[in-house]
């Protein structure tokens, strides 16, 4: 996983890096240079970093949001990690993060009175578990899943996570979560008509839908 933000009008010339969710982390931090690496107190494993002053050369310096870092870029942060004296070395990922899911089994939460537990085919070596509260989700639909290191359009970052007590790997998402143009402003998931089980969502064909 590898997510990196930059807003120089907030931050300055910051790049922040995510590795992993830090949720319910006791979170370290070490400097070095232009680096912060931040880190798991536990097992002292990276969760993050944040490098100083790199803007310019990573070629982003007129760019704000989040960052799609390529093998050159991720070389620079290596390059600054490696001089800086840290070990850590990152690898660009370029997976989707944003894929067509095909609902291969849904049971009753046995919870709740509106969740689902779905078995979601998203293209890796076996169908995924997602909780799902939409009134429209079924078995044998074509979906479009924010796997865990997605961001929404509302900056919301995707993590592995539970529903009522039960593990979910990502989120099967509506129109209207996935910010689509003339979207229907409801509750119900997105149900596509064609597609392949962990082919790269289409934004700009999605555009389209609603036109």
């Amino acid at each position: 996983m590898l997510l990196s933000f930059y807003n120089p009008d907030v931050l300055g010339d910051v790049l922040i890096v995510e590795l992993a969710n830090d949720a319910g982390i006791t979170q370290g931090t070490a400097q070095k240079d232009n680096v912060v690496r931040i880190f798991n107190e536990k097992n002292d494993e990276a969760i993050g970093f944040n490098f100083f002053g790199l803007g310019e050369k990573l070629g982003i310096e007129n760019d704000s949001g989040q960052i799609f870092l390529d093998d050159e870029q991720v070389n620079v942060l290596n390059d600054a990690l490696a001089q800086a004296g840290f070990s850590d070395k990152l690898v660009a990922d370029k997976s989707p993060k944003f894929v067509i899911g095909h609902v291969d089994e849904m049971k009753a939460h046995p919870d709740s009175d509106h969740l689902h537990i779905t078995q979601t085919d998203v293209g890796l070596d076996k169908p995924v578990q997602i909780v799902c509260g939409a009134p429209n989700v079924d078995q044998g639909q074509l979906v479009v899943v924010a796997l865990p290191g997605a961001v929404m359009p509302t900056g919301k970052e995707i993590w592995p996570g539970e529903l009522c007590g039960v593990d979910s790997f990502g989120m099967i998402c509506s129109a209207r979560e996935l910010g689509i143009p003339n979207a229907p402003q409801k509750r119900g998931i997105l149900v596509l008509d064609h597609g392949t089980a962990g082919q790269a969502f289409d934004f700009e064909e999605a555009k389209k839908l609603f036109n």
